[in-house]
Order: structure tokens, then sequence, then C-alpha cells
């Protein structure tokens, strides 16, 4: 014991003041990148255009600003330019540095932890352009001010100079150019759809200021796009909304200030059978929702329900309608400005600040009972909306119960198509949906059934996307794959019962196939989108070429890797050849060995063409069960696909496009893309 207590001592000894590592300035950034901007990945990278782009918008929100430009230049360097007031340059009289020097090289300096600097703001808690400047290669920033034109250069967040006037200027504003440090980021790859679609909904939400993006990259592929929407959130929603059948022509729409929160929000009902809130604090996207959700949501259900029976749309006997049947085709948009925004965690994905549920769902209620007052054709179409949501949730619900009792009866709730597998612990487990009977033979005898399910398809499965739940639950194949996944379905999705850690959609590599994958698509995100979001949905990726050469064979999986695996076999079939040849010849002279050699060649070049087998699989039946676990099915081989949602408004907007009741939009797609369409199945 004495021995032990002697051991810890020398330990302790080791662990003092000297093993305290104190990381001065920036230099914890670059040590923990992730912490400030979530990772190093291409994410990551263009969160450090987000943190430059979040202080021009603070100054817009604040009435100093109406125009924003963002430049993709050459090597890599961004550009963002605003015409606000122009950071501060005098002393900080902490710092005794340029206040653009402190806001730019201190954590937490900025003018949003000042009383007046900001009376709402976004960022990254404030530190996001020093953020910028510790994980950039090179930074330079120009501020218009006090009629000068001021520039610093900054190189991984250390000042090369000081601040120095190089002209004069009689506007105001800020500009930061930025290269991001390829010691942090492993790929410095802007994507300009990423950056439209965000400056897009930057510019709804804050109405009255124009944001443009320029590409300069490429000098002869130079593009530029500009956002300016003088509606606000009512423009956003009608956007949302775009191709959709509208139920109340005239958007619900207000913007009020209480108790120094302004809020502002927009809602209309489309045709569809899924809710789209997007909810923003100070511009800030809280995608896991908040206070100010819960406030809306909940002045809709009592507004809505006092409207319909004081009008007489719902009666005595009638019960009320339920949170879930306003919600069911409602679009809306909720953008509030507070000044201290309580976020949960550092991404600020949701609003906790305790009032705003009260003051959000006064606003809205307030407004929205005048609405339906002063709009009573737009309130009849609403509700009748709603009621028929509420019929069809009945509908649905005594579906639900109708699949479990007859899962009950006929076996521990699985259907009989189902090759379940031993193990019982769901992270260990997966289950393949396969197209096909003849398929979903083939992949039950070659699985390994400790651990892989199989449920074969019989056919296409509904289009969801046009159905409601109840008419969902109807078709057999969906009832089948909600049984065996036990998460059940709707108001009564528990992902908790979710039976299979992976649900893999195994379909062939044809147009059928790709038809099938994207019914079960629509159906996962209309209806289960949590199982996308946790990461549970993937796709298989059978082989599409199995290419031979004598006893030699490879698997691949495009046409590109087909034409390299056939070059390969090519050469060495050439190289083979070429062996003989020299061995045949070892012992002739002069002429005959140069003759025969000529002979040789023209041989081997035709042989290679005739010497390689392709077959190519159009269907997983093709393959027999050895085959498919090899390629397909084994973890220590295969290929998989994991579905994720990067964008869900733009998401939700393909899905609606390609799988809803409306046929123009589906064509003006189909006309724009047909040019990048590659191999064609017809």
């Amino acid at each position: 014991m004495a021995k032990e207590n002697g051991n810890n001592k020398n330990k302790n000894a080791e662990y003092g003041a000297g093993q305290i590592q104190v990381l001065e300035g920036l230099a914890p950034v670059r040590k923990r990148p992730g912490m400030y901007i979530g990772g190093t990945g291409l994410e990551g990278l263009h969160h450090l255009i987000w943190e430059i782009v979040d202080n021009s918008i603070d100054e817009a929100m604040a009435g100093y600003c109406d125009n924003i430009e963002i430049e993709f230049m050459p090597d890599d360097m961004v550009q963002v330019s605003d015409n606000g007031r122009g950071i501060p340059v005098e002393k900080h009289k902490q710092t005794k540095k340029s206040t653009l020097e402190t806001v730019l090289t201190v954590l937490h300096a900025g003018g949003k932890f000042e009383g007046e600097g900001y009376k709402v703001s976004g960022g990254l808690h404030g530190v996001g352009v020093s953020v910028v400047n510790a994980l950039s290669s090179y930074l330079r920033a120009e501020v218009k001010r006090n009629g000068k034109l001021w520039a610093q250069e900054y190189k991984q967040g250390n000042a090369k100079s000081n601040i120095k006037a190089i002209g004069t200027s009689k506007e105001t504003g800020t500009k930061i150019i930025f290269q991001p440090d390829s010691e942090i980021f492993p790929e410095i790859k802007f994507d300009w759809n990423k950056v439209i679609s965000r400056m897009r909904q930057q510019a709804y939400l804050t109405k009255g200021v124009k944001i443009k993006i320029t590409d300069s990259r490429d000098s002869e592929k130079k593009r530029s796009y500009a956002f300016f929407f003088d509606g606000g959130v009512v423009s956003y929603v009608k956007h949302l909304n775009a191709g959709k059948e509208i139920k109340n022509i005239i958007p619900f729409y207000v913007d009020k200030e209480k108790d120094e929160v302004s809020v502002e929000i927009a809602l209309q009902y489309n045709d569809s059978y899924k809710e789209h809130i997007f909810a923003f604090a100070n511009n800030i996207h809280t995608v896991d929702g908040g206070t100010h959700i819960v406030g809306f949501k909940s002045a809709i259900t009592r507004t809505f329900n006092s409207f319909a029976r004081k009008k007489g749309y719902l009666k005595e006997k009638d019960d009320n309608l339920t949170g879930d049947d306003m919600m069911e085709g409602l679009t809306a948009v909720i953008n509030i400005k507070l000044r201290e925004p309580q976020f949960e965690g550092q991404t600020k994905t949701k609003l906790g600040n305790a009032n705003i549920k009260s003051i959000v769902a006064s606003v809205t209620a307030s407004a929205l009972d005048e609405y339906l007052e002063e709009n009573p054709n737009d309130a009849k179409a609403i509700l009748g909306k709603c009621i028929l949501s509420a019929k069809a949730r009945l509908a649905a619900r005594a579906a639900r119960d109708t699949i479990i009792r007859k899962g009950a009866l006929e076996g521990m709730t699985l259907p009989g198509k189902l090759a379940d597998c031993s193990e019982r612990k769901a992270e260990n487990c997966e289950i393949y949906i396969v197209e096909g009977d003849s398929a979903g033979g083939s992949a039950k005898q070659g699985r390994d059934r400790s651990f892989q399910a199989i449920l074969p398809l019989r056919g296409k499965i509904l289009n969801v996307e046009r159905a409601r739940l109840d008419r969902m639950l109807g078709n057999n194949e969906i009832k089948n794959l909600v049984i065996a996944m036990g998460t059940s379905v709707g108001e009564q999705f528990d992902i908790s019962k979710l039976r299979y850690n992976r649900i893999i959609i195994m379909t062939d590599a044809d147009v059928d196939g790709a038809h099938i994958r994207t019914l079960l698509l629509t159906l996962f995100y209309r209806y289960f989108e949590e199982l996308i979001t946790g990461g549970h949905i993937y796709i298989a990726q059978p082989p599409l070429f199995r290419i031979q050469a004598g006893k030699e064979f490879k698997y691949v999986f495009s046409e590109e890797e087909k034409d390299e695996a056939v070059q390969e076999f090519r050469l060495k079939l050439d190289q083979r050849r070429e062996n003989n040849k020299a061995k045949k010849n070892k012992n002739k002279t002069g002429e005959e060995a140069e003759e025969i050699e000529v002979v040789a060649d023209g041989a081997a070049t035709e042989g290679a063409m005739k010497g390689i087998n392709i077959q190519r699989y159009k269907g997983l039946g093709e393959m027999n069960p050895a085959q498919l676990w090899e390629t397909t099915m084994d973890p220590k081989t295969r290929t998989m696909k994991k579905v994720t949602i990067e964008d869900g408004e733009e998401a939700d907007k393909v899905f609606d496009t390609l799988m809803g009741s409306e046929v123009e939009p589906r064509k003006r797609f189909i006309q724009t893309h047909a040019r990048n369409v590659r191999n064609l199945d017809v």
C-alpha cells in the first residue's frame, strides 16, 4: 500500500504549473478550431463567410447598412464588404491598440458586448471576425470611416503592421478579405450554391438590404447574383410555397414590437400534408426550435379553435382541433429580434429565453384573430383544411390501430415477408429494403443472419407526396415496413423503438430501381425525417459492371471505373502477350524475329479487346448470393451512401417538384437538367 502511495506522489509531482499550457490571444482558436466553427470540414470552411457576413447583417439590422457584397476571388480568397458605419479605428482604452486590431485579435471583443453597440445581433457570441482572422493564412481589413480609408493586414491572426490611413473617403463601410489557412482546412472549396442559398435566406430576413454575390475565381466564367426583398418574410413564405396550391391567397403577416422584442411572422397554407416552419432569432436559424415556436403554435391552436367555434365551423359536440391539425400544410416564417438571446449550445440551434413564449403568443393571437375577421374567405379555406386534417388524423389513428392489432395477431408484430436477424440489440442490427422477391431471395441467402435482416418489396410503393397518412397506411408494402422498423408513425412515432440502427435501401441500377429508391426516400423524408437526421438511412451501392480477363475479375461502380478497369486489363494482357512473344523469339535471329514480332503485335491488340468480358448488372437478381454478399452486403468490402439533409428548404422544394401533383414545375426541372443526364435507360 505504501508503494502505491509513493507512485501516486511521483505522479502528482509530474503534474504541476509547468504542465498547464496557457494559450494567449487567438492560439486557442488555431489549436481547437472545432470549438469555434464546428469543425474543419466544408461546413466549418463556409462558417468563416457566415461570421463575416453576420457582422454586416448586424449593421443592417441596426439600420446603418443596406448593401452587402461577397466575392470569391482567385487563390481561395473571399471578400466581404458593406456600407455600414465601419469598424472603429481609434485606440481602445483597454488594449491600447486600435479598436480594429482589438476586434480582429481579441476573442469576445465587439460591439455586441457593449450596451449600446447593437440592440440585437447574430454572430457567434461576438467572436466571429477574430476567429476568421485566426484561421486565415492572410487577412486584410479596410475601413472607410472619419473621412479616411484605413487598412491593416494579418497573417494567421497576427498583425503584420500597425493600422494605416491609405487614402480618403466620403463613404463609410468595412471590407474584409481573407484566405483560409490550408494548415487548418484540409480542403478549401467554396460552394457557390450553398452561399447563394444562405444569402437568399438572409435577404428575406433583412428586408430592404441588397446582398450581391460574385464569383471571380475563373475570369472567363465570372458570374454574379443579387437579392433584394422589400417584402421581408412575406416574400420568403411566397418563395417557399411557389408551385403549390395555396389555401389563403392573402398571407397572414404581423410585424410588431412588444417589451423590446420585435416579432415578425408570415404564414400561408398550401395543399401539402407537412408543416414547414422556419424560425429565426436575430437572423440565426434555430433549427431545433425554441420558445418562439412554442408560443407561436399555442397561439395558432387557441385562436383557430376559438374562431372556428364562434363562426360555427366546429359544433358544440365536436372536439377541438389539435396542434397537429393546424400544422398540416402550414408554411410559416418566424423572425424575432431580441436584445440578449439565450441559445442552447455553441451552434445556436435552439432559443431558450422563457419570456419569448408569451410575447410571441400574445402578438400572434391578437394579429391572427384580426386577420381571420378581415379575410373571411381565407379564414374559411384555412379552417376547411384544418378540419379535413382532423378527420384524416382520426382515420390514420384507426389505420395505425389496425396495423398494431394485425401485427400482434400475426406474431410479434413482424410481417411474414421479413427475414429477421438473430441479434436483438438495435445498435448492432441493419435491415435491407430490397426490390423484388428475386433479389430478396439472393439477399436472404447471402446475408449474415446474425445482424442483417431482409425485407423484400413487391413493386413500387405509394407516392406519399400525394397521399395523406391514412391512405399511406393502407398500402401493404409501407405497412410492412412500418411494422418492421418498430417506430410507428405520425403522432405515435417513437425513434427509441427503432429495431435497426441502419436502414439500407437496395434497388436495381435501372430506371425502375431509381424510382423505387426515390419513393422510399420521399416516405422517409415526409414521415420519418428523424431517421434521416439521426443518420439511420443508407443507400446500398451494388456494382454496375463485372470486368473479367482470364481468371482475374473486378467489380466497378460507374462508367468511368469501367473504362479504367478495361484499360488496366488491356495493359496486363498486352504485357502478358509481350512476355510470351519474347520467349518464342528468344532463339530466333534477324529478319525472322522482326517478322514474328509484327504479327504478334497485331494479334495482341485484337486479342486485348476479345479477351476482356464486361458484364453489366441491371438487376440485383443477376448476382448469386455469394456475389451479392461480397460486393454489396459485406461490411468489410461494401460501399454505402448515408442519406443526409444539408438544406431542408431545398430538399423540400425538390421533393415537392419531382413527386408532387403539379406537372409544370416537374417539366421545367427535367428540361433544365436534361443536359446533365448520363446513362439514360429507356
